[in-house]
């Protein structure tokens, strides 16, 4: 059976200093995810992993707070001036998927 694409797939364009902060905060956390692999691989002690772990949770959460943020400053503020309420729906079905 061949796979349907999907037209619905939306991108965005960022400003300079958006995309330049997303991608310091991204590539901090691939680097804090590569400390806590090299630590299992060098048998350390559970709670550094631990909390190593919960450094790259907050670092997640914070990320997702300013893309958060962003998109509804950008495109969900852009979309109801529009009259697209579908934007606000996508908004409300992904809010609990943060909320974890």
């Amino acid at each position: 059976m061949e796979e349907e694409m999907c037209s619905c797939h939306k991108t965005k364009k960022r400003q300079e200093q958006e995309y330049t902060d997303l991608i310091h905060r991204l590539n901090r956390i691939e680097g804090q995810v590569r400390g806590i692999k090299g630590m299992v691989e060098r048998d350390a002690y559970c709670i550094d992993i631990i909390t190593q772990v919960a450094a790259v949770n907050a670092a997640l959460n914070s990320f997702n707070k300013v893309l958060l943020t962003n998109h509804i400053k950008t495109c969900v503020a852009e979309d109801m001036r529009q009259g697209m309420d579908d934007t606000v729906e996508e908004l409300i079905k992904v809010l609990p998927k943060l909320m974890k």
